[in-house]
This record gives C-alpha cells, sequence and structure tokens, in this order.
C-alpha cells in the first residue's frame, strides 16, 4: 500500500517517542529560524502536525516530515506535539519529503543543494529524465536545472563547501567554466587565499570571458547628476533605481540566510536562490 491509500490517525505524541530520520535531505538547520518558530510555538503552539510512522515495537515513531517543527517544540519546552501517524513505504519516503517542500510559502524550502540531490536520487528511479520531470509535473530543463548543484565537479564543490561562494546559481555557472576552461578557473581560485570569497567582478570577468555569461549592459550616466533643482522647489527625489536598499533589512535577511551582512551581493544571490527554491523553480538559464 502506497503512501496515498494510507488513512492518516491523529494523535498527541511524547517528544522523546520521535526519532528523526537520518536519511532526509535537509542537512541545514538555521539557529535563528528555530528560534523564531520556537517563540511561535511558545505562544499558539504546533499548528501544522507533523507526519510520522511508527519506528519500532518500542512505541517510538520515525518522523516523515516536520524535524524543524520537532526541534522548534522541543526549544519551546513542548512536551508533546500533534502528529499525523501514516505507514510510508521506503521507496517513498525521501518522495514524500521532497513534494512537502516543492514551493510551500508556508514552509522553509530544502536549499538548493538538498533539494537537487533529493530530486536526483529521484530522478534515478525512472527510465528517463524526461519521465521524471513528467512525474513531477515539469518540462526535463526544469529537471536538469533543479538538479545542476548536484553535479558540481569536485572543484567547484569544494569552493562551495568552504564558503569562497556562496550562490548555488556561481556554482553552476563556475562548474560550466571549468568545463569550458579549468585552466582559467585555477588561476582565479589561485588569485586569493583559501577561505576567501572569490571576487565578485573576478568570477563576472571570467565568465564573461569563456562566454560562460553575458556581459552585463553597460551603466547608463548617473542621472541624479543631471536633473536640475528648481531654486523655488524642494530638492528633488533620487530615483527608486539609484536608492540603497535598507541597510536594517540587509542585515536581517543575512542573518536569517546566515552571511555575512557586510556582502550585499552574497546576500542577493543567496535571496534569488531561496526564492527561485520557494517557488519550485531551478537555477535559471545562463
Amino acid at each position: 500500500m502506497g503512501f496515498k491509500e494510507t488513512v492518516p490517525e491523529f494523535r498527541m505524541i511524547d517528544v522523546a517517542k520521535l526519532v528523526p530520520d537520518e536519511a532526509h535531505p535537509r542537512r541545514q538547520y538555521d539557529e535563528a529560524g528555530l528560534k523564531r518558530l520556537a517563540d511561535s510555538i511558545t505562544g499558539v503552539g504546533v499548528i501544522q502536525p507533523v507526519v510520522v510512522q511508527p519506528a519500532d515495537a518500542e512505541g517510538k515513531f520515525r518522523l516523515i516530515v516536520g524535524e524543524r517543527r520537532l526541534r522548534a517544540a522541543m526549544l519551546a519546552g513542548e512536551a508533546q506535539i500533534p502528529a499525523l501517524v501514516r505507514a510510508c513505504p521506503p521507496n517513498q519516503t525521501l518522495e514524500v519529503q521532497v513534494f512537502e517542500n516543492l514551493g510551500q510559502g508556508v514552509r522553509l524550502p530544502l536549499a538548493p543543494r538538498e533539494m537537487a540531490q533529493a530530486l536526483k536520487t529521484i530522478a534515478r528511479g525512472f527510465e528517463s529524465p524526461e519521465a521524471a520531470a513528467e512525474h513531477f509535473g515539469q518540462p526535463a530543463t526544469w529537471l536538469e536545472q533543479k538538479t545542476a548543484p548536484a553535479n558540481l565537479s569536485p572543484k567547484v564543490e569544494a569552493l562551495l563547501e568552504s564558503g569562497q561562494i556562496t550562490s548555488c546559481t556561481t556554482a553552476v555557472q563556475l562548474d560550466k567554466l571549468a568545463q569550458k576552461n579549468e585552466a582559467r578557473l585555477d588561476a582565479l581560485v589561485a588569485e586569493v587565499e583559501r577561505g576567501e570569497k572569490l571576487p565578485k567582478k573576478a568570477v563576472e570577468a571570467a565568465l564573461v570571458a569563456e562566454g560562460v555569461k553575458r556581459a552585463k549592459k553597460p551603466a547608463e550616466p548617473d542621472a541624479i547628476a543631471e536633473v536640475p533643482v528648481p531654486r523655488s522647489a524642494e530638492p528633488i527625489a533620487a530615483p527608486a533605481s539609484a536608492r540603497r536598499v535598507n541597510p536594517g533589512k540587509v542585515r536581517m535577511v543575512a542573518q536569517i540566510l546566515g552571511l555575512d551582512a557586510g556582502d550585499e551581493e552574497a546576500v542577493l544571490d543567496r535571496l534569488i536562490d531561496e526564492f527561485l527554491a520557494l517557488k519550485g523553480e531551478g537555477n535559471p538559464p545562463f
């Protein structure tokens, strides 16, 4: 019997009887985000039940989805949380976890690399990439883009792991660069000390030089300096396009994403990745 055919049973279960799924694709847990979720649970409790299945004869249950809720509930000091108990065949558990995280606005989506690896694992069970993509109601190009972060070369993956690049989009671009001209990638990495971030401009220049990414259109002349200010009028406000993002908002987003608030470009790159994951989109075409 598949997951769809099982009848869920609602229960309040002791948190001590809940066992995390060690094979769950999520590996990143933002401590600040868990604290905010714990605060909300302290106020109103766990709103959305976790989904579990019987784990052993001792009355324990293994989580299928909802580990963030469980962790936050434990931080909040909850002794029990609501749960839906239902059987789930081993070959469907990962699939249920991925569908639960695809574009669900009320939940934090998997990080791009986690989603990529999970989708790649599921796709192996289909006769072709097209069949796997169709299973998710998406075209084959979607699956290719979504799984790209799971197919990085060892060199680029090492850059991502070390924090020298923070965006999966950039990682995929650099992987394309390595395929075209590995020596250029090696030269780019050699310019900085190990552990330091690759300069954004240097990365862009290398990508453009190899035709991996279109060169950006040259910036227009500074329109602000050319706007005359009438003597009898109030000063003209700067165009919206020239205004910087509120630094306070940048710090808040950086804290949520676990990034350095001083690197606005890295924050923006990661924010775009998270938004695309939330909307069920892959890495944009280059």
